[in-house]
């Protein structure tokens, strides 16, 4: 099989996925936006071609690289695995003439208002939400649901871009800041949802999930990326086959696969749980961000990215998670914005829970910070593993506390 992957170098994990294909014996061809000279001797040796462009979400440039490609030999699929490249590719696909996640299936899976009303259609549990291009739009539906309310782009990923309104006040700021009323500006509005959050990933083929995943965050993500003294964490769990509160999540995932018409792909869904019952949130048809599956790897014995590409090339599955440890990760916020100073508390946590830590990542003094918003890997963070969940969770409390990241 011949499969043509999407931007093989950035982000570091991207290199996986090719050496996955590699290894189950596809012949790999890659599409990127750097120069032949850039890739490294691993991408070199794995790489049957390498096609440059300037932009991987510029279609006419990929199609173009792709039918160059399509010259000279067959072309099975068309894969590509970054959020912002979804749709673009699912475009350049469907025009190529190659199998894979369609371009309505990329939509809804990208446009929330969208999502949302085939899922509701469908019987999914969803947040009250509507895609809104004036602020008359937005605050008739406020109106009607009341606050608190989130607002995001249409086409955000996770909390990304979110703002919550928990007054009029709010909303007015909010909506000054997504700059509604000019031309080709539209909004995602939604009743805001109390409870718990999680994420629940899968690969499927043809439609069937073959393999299932959850992970619990700690606390929400809209709170944990706007406040910088929380050190927060997320945990997946290795009692999804074992604890009957996971049926619902599975049910309500399959569900969303068949209505959103997902084939042979991984997703990323988000969901909530609270007094209302449980919530599907969103989707993105790929992997999930913040190299969750690396814990996944640990957590159950298994190489998903080798895993995808067997479910891409041969349409089977190849390996059986084992569900043997939780692994979570703890984010490590610097006390400011600036340059990190030193640390505190390292060589404690260290000498505690050494057996349980998979990996950490503390860059040295006089590296410049990151803004909170900027995610889970960010700054400082330390990834661990317990065959208990509920102690896992107890070790990175304590890690959080324990743990301090000074900048200046």
């Amino acid at each position: 099989m011949h499969v043509v992957f999407i931007e093989p170098r950035f982000p570091g994990n991207q290199k996986l996925f090719v050496r996955a294909l590699a290894e189950v014996g596809a012949t790999v061809t890659a599409i990127g936006e750097g120069s032949k000279g850039s890739l490294d001797d691993d991408l070199k040796r794995w790489l049957l071609h390498y096609e440059e462009v300037s932009s991987v979400c510029d279609e006419g440039a990929v199609l173009k690289a792709l039918r160059f490609i399509q010259a000279r030999a067959h072309v099975d699929r068309l894969e590509a695995t970054v959020e912002a490249h979804i749709m673009p590719i699912a475009k350049v696909r469907e025009a190529a003439g190659i199998p894979g996640t369609s371009v309505r299936t990329a939509f809804l899976c990208r446009d929330k208002p969208a999502m949302k009303e085939v899922l509701r259609k469908g019987g999914v549990p969803c947040a009250a939400s509507t895609g809104a291009s004036t602020a008359a739009e937005v605050r008739e539906f406020v109106e009607q649901v009341g606050f608190p309310v989130i607002l995001k782009p249409r086409d955000a990923a996770g909390a990304s871009g979110a703002i919550r309104a928990d007054s009029l006040a709010d909303l007015g700021k909010a909506l000054g800041s997504f700059g509604l009323g000019q031309p080709g500006r539209s909004v995602a509005v939604e009743e805001f949802i109390e409870g718990h959050e999680g994420f629940y990933d899968t690969l499927a083929i043809d439609g069937r999930v073959v393999h299932e995943f959850a992970t619990h965050y700690y606390p929400n993500v809209l709170e944990a990326m706007r406040k910088r003294w929380i050190s927060p964490q997320f945990v997946s769990t290795n009692r999804i086959d074992s604890a009957s509160g996971y049926d619902e999540v599975k049910a309500m995932g399959r569900k969303v696969i068949e209505l959103l018409g997902i084939r042979t792909s991984a997703t990323h869904m988000e969901w909530f749980f609270g007094p209302k019952g449980l919530k599907f949130s969103e989707i993105g048809c790929r992997p999930p961000g913040v190299r969750a599956w690396d814990l996944y790897n640990v957590g159950n014995d298994m190489d998903l990215y080798r895993e995808w590409a067997a479910c891409v090339c041969h349409g089977r599955p190849s390996q059986r998670a084992s569900r043997r440890l939780a692994a979570g990760i703890i984010a490590l916020r610097p006390s400011q914005d600036g340059r990190i100073s030193g640390y505190d508390g390292l060589e404690a946590v260290g000498k505690s829970f050494g057996s349980h830590i998979i990996d950490a990542h503390t860059p040295p003094p006089g590296t410049p910070t990151q803004p909170v918003e900027a995610g889970y890997m960010a700054n400082a963070w330390l990834r661990m593993k317990h065959e208990n969940y509920d102690e896992l969770r107890r070790m990175l409390d304590i890690v959080g506390q324990t743990v301090k990241v000074w900048a200046s």
